[in-house]
């Protein structure tokens, strides 16, 4: 099995796209968004170049995939209008059922969009498919976040094959629910991608609740035979994500395991964008007076 991450906010935009190939190639949230308003300021020119580069390699690695999983109806995590839909499997978190207001809007546009161009669709909460020798599961609707959050639900989706397993778990944020912790330890991943808490919302994050996610991951590699763990997306939006989860990294460490972002899963340097979008501003605006 091979993951390829190819936009995520360890990255530079908001994202959790993921390419993966066993004897199938599989996208897994061809989606990417950048913040409207950061600090009260809008993206930078750099990171509009960093999207347009990373949506350029969404689309590139998704003409060449069979199958597309959609874990929820927010914008980072799906192209809604892309013609790479056409001909290929779609597993779509239920546009019905355990759905906010617009989730449910964008998911009746989505499927009048593309229900008749795909070669198939189907609903993906609590089901599991077979295809060619790659098994694919996919968890009850479980919170965006928090329980009761009113940002909605999402599917996670355990994908299996050759005796690798690799667990997607987007926007979990933490995992901040017991069901969700239960769930992956009964799947047992070799491989955990998951988003992380979101401290960057200084308002309204609770340092008790980011601790209790911290222990929960602990307790997943406790209690699994995970590897690697790719924590980013939420939690990489704040400048102070390393000193945050250094006391986690080291435990991991300790036990043999790895907690890493998908920039340093590729080798590369996260570069926080967002989180960087006031003295990108400041450098464009004093290049712009230079000039």
């Amino acid at each position: 099995m091979k993951v390829t991450p190819l936009a995520f906010d360890s990255m530079g935009v908001r994202s959790m796209a993921t390419f993966v190939e066993t004897d199938l190639k599989i996208m897994i949230d061809p989606g990417l968004d950048l913040a409207p308003s950061r600090y009260g300021l809008p993206p930078t020119k750099l990171e509009q170049e960093k999207a347009k580069e990373l949506s350029a390699k969404i689309n590139q690695h998704a003409k060449n995939a069979d199958i597309f999983i959609i874990t929820h109806y927010h914008h980072d995590h799906y192209f809604p209008e892309a013609d790479f839909y056409e001909g290929k499997v779609l597993l779509l978190k239920h546009p019905r059922r355990n759905i906010n207001f617009n989730q449910k809007r964008r998911a009746k546009f989505f499927l009048q969009s593309f229900r008749s161009k795909a070669s198939k669709v189907e609903y993906a909460e609590d089901a599991e498919f077979a295809f060619s020798d790659t098994k694919l599961k996919f968890s009850p609707a479980v919170p965006h976040g928090e329980v009761l959050s009113k940002t909605g639900f999402v599917v996670m989706c355990s994908l299996s094959h050759a005796g690798e397993k690799l667990l997607f778990a987007s926007d979990v944020q933490g995992p901040q629910v017991d069901d969700v912790v239960k769930w992956i330890v009964a799947e047992n991943p070799d491989m955990l991608i998951l988003s992380g808490y979101p401290t960057y919302l200084k308002q309204r994050a609770d340092p008790r609740v980011f601790e209790e996610c911290n222990q929960n991951l602990i307790e997943i590699l406790a209690r699994t035979n995970t590897k690697t763990v790719i924590l980013d997306h939420h939690l990489t939006r704040d400048l102070e994500y390393r000193e945050k989860i250094s006391a986690i990294v080291e435990k991991a460490r300790s036990m043999g395991r790895q907690i890493t972002t998908a920039a340093q899963y590729l080798g590369l340097e996260p570069d926080l964008l967002e989180a960087r979008r006031k003295e990108h501003h400041q450098a464009e605006k004093n290049d712009i007076s230079l000039k």
